[in-house]
C-alpha cells in the first residue's frame, strides 16, 4: 500500500515537471524555432521630496517686538519635488492646540501664532493641525521646487504668558502626495 502511493506520486511529479518543461519547448524542422517570454512591470506613483533641511531657527523678538505686539518673519525649509504625475505638498503642525515648550510652567503658545506662506513677505496663513496646500503641480515633474515661509506673532505683550523665556519649538509636517 506504501509503495502504491509513493509510484502514485512520483508519476503525479513526472507528469508536472513534464508539462512544465513542455510549455518552455521549441522544435522546428526548418532548422529554426521560437518560443516568447513576456516582461512585464507596474510602475505606480511615483513621488520624491527633497527638503533643504530638517530645522529651521526663528530669530528671536525683541523686546520692542514683543511688547507692541508686531511680528518676525524667517525664511522655512525649500523643497525639490519629483513625481510621475499630478501631486500636492501640504502643510500642518504636528502638534494639535500648543508649541512644545522647556521653560517656566503655565506658559503656553498657540499654534496659530506661527503663521506660513509660500510667498515671501505676504498672504500669511495660520498653521493648523490639518492640512493646507503648500503647492500643486498638474503634471509629471522632474525638478520642481517650493519654498516655505514663516511669520511668528508675538501678541499680548511683555507679561503674556505666551511670550514667557523659555525654548519654544513646533514640529511642522510637509506631506507630498500624488493621488
Amino acid at each position: 500500500m506504501k509503495a502504491t502511493r509513493l509510484l502514485l506520486a512520483a508519476m503525479v511529479l513526472g507528469t508536472a515537471v513534464g508539462a512544465s518543461q513542455a510549455n518552455a519547448q521549441c522544435t522546428g524542422n526548418a532548422g529554426s524555432c521560437f518560443t516568447t517570454n513576456t516582461a512585464s512591470v507596474t510602475v505606480g506613483a511615483l513621488v520624491k521630496l527633497g527638503m533643504s533641511g530638517t530645522a529651521t531657527t526663528l530669530t528671536p523678538p525683541t523686546a520692542d517686538n514683543v511688547d507692541l505686539g508686531t511680528t518676525v518673519d524667517d525664511a522655512g525649509p525649500t523643497f525639490t519635488i519629483k513625481s510621475n504625475r499630478s501631486w500636492t505638498l501640504n502643510i500642518h503642525s504636528g502638534r494639535a492646540q500648543f508649541w512644545d515648550f522647556n521653560g517656566a510652567a503655565g506658559t503656553a503658545k498657540t499654534i496659530a501664532d506661527l503663521t506660513w506662506s509660500n510667498t515671501n513677505g505676504s498672504g500669511y496663513a495660520a498653521i493648523s493641525a490639518t492640512d493646507a496646500i503648500v503647492k500643486q503641480g498638474a503634471s509629471a515633474t522632474v525638478n520642481g521646487a517650493a519654498s516655505v515661509f514663516f511669520r511668528t506673532i508675538y501678541n499680548g505683550g511683555l507679561a503674556d504668558p505666551s511670550n514667557a523665556p523659555g525654548i519654544y519649538s513646533l514640529p511642522v509636517v510637509f506631506t507630498l502626495t500624488a493621488p
